[in-house]
């Protein structure tokens, strides 16, 4: 909110000066654009009794799947760089080096020009990506996220009290997860079977402690929210993380962008 209010309302003039000519704007959006901070207080109001009702009530869902897609497309990076990185997003996007094609509501072509890319995966982005109607801002494309019933601090010790609980094997699997790992490494960080490390995950991730991914014929094992939250016995954390950046409402209707890097 706080950064919706510091826009500099010429960029707010200037943008919703767009929509203006593709429909009729309700008077307070007019007086915003005019900088009236009664129309800002009146935005900032509505949007904040949405996230309360419709969004903070399912927090640490939405949470775990963004940490969940975060540690597949980590993993990718460090298995086999950018290019490895850019062939796992959603099929929606394609990574031909050195382009990178999505389906897009408008046509048209994104050239980072050596300024580099930041992905940010969207739990309520759908069917396509979007990025900047700007081309002088900083190249961003936000992912819809996948969305899975089957995310993530790093490994960590479970408690004594924990393997009174759940057992000393599957307290263990718990808290080897950490950031994320597949079944065969969760399996040699406990020193079990794979068969056995599975089962383990699938009880845990019944109970909604841990999340499970598919990344190609793997699967990827992260802690949801809960599951993290027992392992530190309880005691809640406060995470910081910065604010996703807001896409443009794209103008018109066609279908695909590219986000080309000279040498790839």
């Amino acid at each position: 909110m706080q950064a919706l209010r510091e826009t500099p309302g010429e960029r707010v003039h200037r943008e919703l000066g767009r929509l203006s000519t593709a429909r009729t704007l309700p008077a307070w959006i007019r007086s915003m654009a005019e900088g009236d901070e009664r129309a800002f207080a009146k935005l900032t109001g509505a949007l904040q009794a949405y996230h309360e009702a419709a969004i903070a009530p399912y927090w640490q869902h939405i949470q775990a799947q963004i940490e969940a897609d975060r540690a597949v497309r980590g993993r990718a990076l460090l298995d086999g760089g950018a290019d490895a990185l850019l062939s796992s997003l959603p099929p929606m996007m394609r990574w031909r080096a050195p382009v990178l094609e999505a389906d897009y509501p408008v046509d048209r072509d994104v050239h980072l020009n050596g300024r580099g890319l930041l992905l940010v995966p969207s739990f309520f982005c759908r069917r396509t990506p979007v990025t900047y109607q700007d081309p002088e801002l900083t190249p961003v494309l936000v992912y819809p996220a996948r969305h899975m019933s089957e995310s993530a601090p790093a490994v960590q010790t479970a408690p004594r009290s924990l393997g009174k609980l759940v057992g000393h094997t599957r307290s263990a699997v718990l808290g080897s997860i950490g950031g994320g790992c597949t079944t065969s490494e969760l399996a040699r960080r406990v020193g079990v079977s794979a068969a056995s490390a599975s089962q383990h995950a699938g009880v845990l991730r019944e109970a909604g402690l841990v999340l499970t991914l598919r990344n190609g014929s793997a699967v990827m094992h992260t802690l949801t929210p809960l599951g993290a939250a027992l392992l530190r016995g309880g005691h809640k954390t406060t995470q910081l993380a910065p604010r996703p950046p807001q896409p443009s409402i794209p103008e018109r209707s066609t279908p695909a962008t590219m986000l080309q890097s000279p040498g790839g």
